[in-house]
């Protein structure tokens, strides 16, 4: 009994494997692009949209939950944030557009040209891309880096982001340590990086 219980389980996560492969694969060009459907998201409280191209790109970390190298670990934490953002921020959504798992994957949050809940005076006018871990000391791995700068490219490619857009981390425009550090000093070498600083109060949204 227990070996059949054993094939079963087996069987039920090569198929999972193999479904999460053809899903998000089908987007953005080479990138693994993972749909909201397929992290299982729960439906927006509402949806606010803003005309494109879309000005700025503003790049996040999300400290907690902490970096994920797996399709399960990286649902699960697109899941605990939107939990978190929904249920204790009360906001509409998970906050930002889009996230960077540790797997390489692109993880569809609200989208482009959705109005979202991650940089106050930005929100709709820019599109926030958070790469899930903690990145203060550490550099995310090259995978996530490279997922990060192939999104911008083609939201650039297809005039869902605007040719001359700005490149800001969160901590230009609200007093966070937001990206962390070393992720901070990566994005000043990314096309675009404008050092600019326009920082509202920590509690504004």
């Amino acid at each position: 009994m227990d070996l059949v219980k054993d094939f079963y389980a087996c069987l039920a996560a090569i198929a999972f494997t193999l479904m999460y492969v053809a899903v998000d694969s089908k987007a953005c060009d080479s990138v693994p692009y993972v749909t909201r459907d397929f992290w299982n998201a729960l439906p927006p409280k509402q949806v606010e949209q803003f005309a494109g191209p879309i000005p700025y790109v503003i790049i996040h970390h999300s400290y907690i939950p902490a970096a994920c190298y797996n399709g399960l670990q990286c649902i699960a934490a697109m899941q605990q944030m939107q939990k978190m953002h929904q249920d204790v921020r009360q906001w509409n959504d998970i906050g930002y557009s889009f996230a960077i798992g540790g797997d390489g994957r692109i993880y569809q949050g609200r989208g482009f040209n959705v109005v979202g809940a991650h940089a106050p005076r930005y929100n709709n006018r820019s599109v926030g891309i958070c790469l899930i871990g903690d990145w203060v000391a550490n550099l995310p791995p090259k995978n996530m880096l490279a997922a990060a700068q192939k999104l911008i490219e083609y939201g650039v490619r297809n005039s869902l982001i605007a040719q001359n857009y700005t490149l800001l981390g969160h901590r230009q425009v609200r007093s966070t340590e937001c990206p962390g550090d070393r992720l901070f000093e990566e994005i000043k070498t990314w096309p675009h990086f404008n050092p600019m600083t326009d920082i509202v109060d920590q509690n504004s949204v």
